[in-house]
């Protein structure tokens, strides 16, 4: 590792300083470097890209813009500016100082927990390997390129906690975050909506949009935490996470524009007639949408679980925007679940609050998933269209909690197993429908060019223009 630790590893954690932090990271290096090599975004180690690199946590320091070679960018590792005199918000020991160094008593639990978050980020990296190969344009590809070393610096994030916080058990973690694999079958990723394979744009954007959103509400769930250091590092990566989600929000909406324009040329919004002029037609699009929502809910957990209600209680997670809410311990309160009722329908539960805490974050995903919607939605109702882009109820589709395996339709009405599995086909992509996108997908490498089942962006990145040469290949 370069002795120079400001300049290669850009930090405010004093890594300069701290010689023992030095050693683990020189033997984790390497091991990083070549997993990236072998399975991050290799086809394109030679390629300068425009990226956005993180040198502070200051305004001017968190977004430098410049080429780079992917293999050379700066992972660097940064935790928020400390809030003085920071207290527990939340919780039993709600009030109480945060604490600087991990409890004994919770030492397993918060490594699980930033195990779990850490086996994400190197995860979509996995997952998005190869997309590289059919990007719609060099815009679209530094995008991609972006999200993906922003990734492996979130993976630097939790990397250092585990080094600097959990001695041996941390070290030998880090080292098992790049031993699992996605979609490997001995050693998957932990959560099953990281083994999905992500080969098509349609579904990127589907991902970024749902899936980094998710992301986005575990990192403020985890920068409650009364462990500072966790805090503070997801309070950052936090301002990394947007873009990933604006990747995935404005993607979805070109697909949408394109399609539009297409409709309007051809006189119809026969799905048929869209695909044979080479557009996406919008049924297609709402069953991947309909896919990768219902896959992003399970990521919350089970609407009750007895885990959230400890994270809870004990400190070590919150809720987002913790602020927001009026009673921090949440003692005594209760809220109303809609269960099945094992007979085909419904029934109403009152569980504790604590016990309820996921499907609370889960609540504030869904209302946050419908900004898009109704962006997207305008796109339709400028053109003078009907049809409108929705959610499928949050019972459609899951593989955990009261709701899993139980068979509904998009709105959530349970249906029987075999009218289900009969009108499946309807609700999310068909192999055919995954063909037919995988048919469109071919890279687009010219400057100012863009494939012809997207629209342009609206503007470049970092007041660059549309035709700016995102990616020198050179």
């Amino acid at each position: 590792m370069d002795p120079n630790y400001q300049d290669r590893i850009p930090n405010n954690i004093g890594l300069g300083s701290n010689r023992t932090l030095q050693r683990a990271l020189e033997h984790w290096q390497p091991e990083f470097l070549n997993w990236w090599h072998g399975l991050g975004p290799s086809d394109f180690n030679a390629a300068a890209v425009y990226l956005r690199t993180a040198i502070s946590v200051d305004t001017k320091g968190w977004a430098t813009f410049g080429y780079v070679k992917m293999p050379e960018y700066r992972w660097g590792i940064f935790l928020a500016e400390p809030e003085k005199d920071r207290r527990i918000g939340f919780g039993d020991n709600f009030g109480q100082p945060v604490w600087q160094q991990v409890p004994g008593e919770h030492r397993s639990t918060l490594r699980r927990l930033i195990v779990t978050q850490g086996d994400t980020e190197p995860a979509s990296v996995e997952q998005q390997r190869l997309l590289g190969h059919t990007a719609p344009s060099l815009y679209d590809l530094r995008n991609l390129f972006q999200v993906n070393v922003e990734e492996g610096r979130h993976l630097w994030a939790m990397v250092y906690l585990l080094h600097a916080y959990f001695g041996r058990d941390g070290r030998e973690e880090a080292e098992e975050l790049l031993e699992r694999h996605s979609g490997d079958a001995n050693k998957p990723r932990i959560l099953s909506t990281f083994n999905e394979p992500i080969s098509d744009w349609l579904s990127f954007y589907m991902f970024t949009y749902f899936t980094d959103r998710d992301g986005k509400f575990q990192l403020k769930s985890l920068a409650e935490s009364s462990f500072d250091a966790l805090a503070r590092t997801c309070k950052f990566m936090l301002t990394e996470e947007a873009h990933h989600m604006f990747v995935g929000d404005t993607g979805i909406a070109r697909v949408i524009k394109r399609t539009l324009e297409l409709m309007k040329e051809l006189g119809t919004d026969d799905p048929e007639s869209i695909r044979k002029a080479g557009g996406i037609d919008l049924p297609t699009v709402q069953k991947y949408l309909n896919f990768w929502f219902s896959s992003s809910l399970d990521l919350f957990g089970g609407d009750t679980s007895s885990n959230a209600a400890s994270y809870f209680a004990n400190g070590l997670k919150g809720r987002p925007d913790e602020i927001r809410f009026s009673d921090h311990i949440e003692s005594e309160t209760t809220h109303t679940l809609e269960l099945p009722d094992g007979q085909g329908g419904v029934r109403k539960e009152i569980v504790t609050m604590r016990n309820a805490i996921n499907e609370v974050v889960r609540d504030s995903y869904i209302k946050d998933c419908e900004k898009g919607l109704t962006r997207w939605n305008r796109l339709l109702e400028e053109a003078g269209y009907a049809h409108r882009m929705f959610l499928p109820s949050t019972r459609f589709r899951r593989s955990v909690g009261n709701w899993a395996n139980v068979p509904t339709d998009l709105r959530g009405i349970p249906i029987s197993a075999e009218d289900c599995n009969a009108r499946l086909d309807e609700w999310i992509p068909t192999p055919a429908d995954r063909a037919f996108v995988h048919s469109l997908m071919n890279g687009v490498f010219e400057r100012g060019k863009m494939a012809g089942w997207i629209a342009p962006p609206e503007r470049g990145i970092n007041a660059q223009p549309l035709d700016y040469e995102y990616v020198l290949f050179h």
